[in-house]
């Protein structure tokens, strides 16, 4: 059975232009108003001492001094005033309006690259700065909560997303990795991995922070880091969350529905999660700490990769 999700992503979706009503057509200009009913031609208003109030004015008697000029009469016929002409256009096209739309821009086609380290002589800051973490460990390591906890408390806008939460997704046809491996749950968890690399570029393009938490397995390439770095890019900062199996065991237990595993199924994953010693990647032990605690250790793990990041 062929799967599309491997596929490369589709190029982003240029947004359109903003709708731009037609322009008015302000029509001919006509240089001169019509004249009103009170400014008849050879009618001067009696404006002396001695017009009464509401008497109607004397037609064709001249003004007394000290009333108000009289207006010119209009031009001869064929007679052009001294002066340019204004000239108005008509069916002006208007310019088109700015996109208003409230649309963010969307991520480019390519990865996401290393963050800018600051200089040598300084100490980088991971809760300022722009970055992406994939925060990997076993089921019970304690990868939700911490992530939740560090995208709550950065000093910068960071978004928290979660594998397990994009594969449940898909409610009718669910295809429940506890209930075997097969190509279905393989074509969900790989368009999964689609999905939240596609998220976390869209943020990062719009300066919001990211950390995704997935359990990847060192020994497993359909599930292993390739596949991010291949959605997000070499930009991402994996760190491995890697507390001791009875640590695992306890909060296992604490779950239920389909995230609660049976005790050889977290024993088995955390053997396999072992692998990620002597890989380069750095790696928290989180069994004697809380989760402000493992936060805090996790900003320092970033600050250093930051500075140098690792190479997977």
């Amino acid at each position: 059975m062929q799967h599309a999700v491997g596929s490369p992503l589709p190029p982003p979706h240029q947004s359109g232009h903003g709708w731009t009503p037609a322009a008015h057509d302000p029509g001919a200009h006509h240089p001169g108003g019509h004249p009103g009913p009170a400014a008849h031609q050879g009618q001067v208003p009696h404006q002396g001492p001695a017009a009464h109030k509401g008497s109607a004015p004397h037609q064709g008697s001249a003004p007394h001094q000290g009333s108000a000029p009289v207006p010119p009469p209009p031009p001869a016929p064929g007679f052009a005033p001294p002066g340019p002409v204004p000239h108005t256009p008509h069916h002006v096209q208007a310019p088109p309006a700015p996109e208003t739309t409230g649309h963010v821009p969307l991520p480019p086609g390519g990865p996401v690259g290393m963050p800018s380290a600051p200089p040598a002589a300084s100490v980088p800051d991971a809760s300022t700065t722009t970055i992406a973490v994939l925060l990997i460990g076993p089921a019970g390591a304690g990868k939700t909560s911490v992530a939740k906890y560090w995208a709550d408390h950065r000093r910068v806008p960071t978004a928290h997303i979660s594998l397990d939460d994009v594969r449940e997704w898909v409610r009718s046809g669910f295809a429940d990795p506890q209930s075997g491996w097969n190509d279905n749950s393989e074509a969900q968890y790989r368009l999964a991995r689609r999905t939240c690399g596609f998220a976390a570029r869209n943020f990062l393009a719009n300066g919001i922070s990211c950390i995704l938490d997935d359990a990847v397995f060192p020994d497993r390439p359909v599930v292993g880091l390739g596949g991010w770095k291949r959605h997000v890019g070499p930009g991402l900062l994996p760190v491995v969350l890697l507390p001791g199996l009875e640590i695992v065991l306890e909060r296992n237990a604490e779950r239920a529905g389909n995230r609660r595993l049976t005790d050889e199924e977290v024993a088995r994953i955390h053997g396999r999660m072992a692998g990620w010693y002597g890989s380069g990647l750095p790696i928290i032990d989180n069994s004697q700490l809380d989760v402000p605690q493992t936060a805090r250790v996790l900003d320092d793990v970033l600050a250093r990769s930051i500075a140098s990041p690792p190479q997977w």
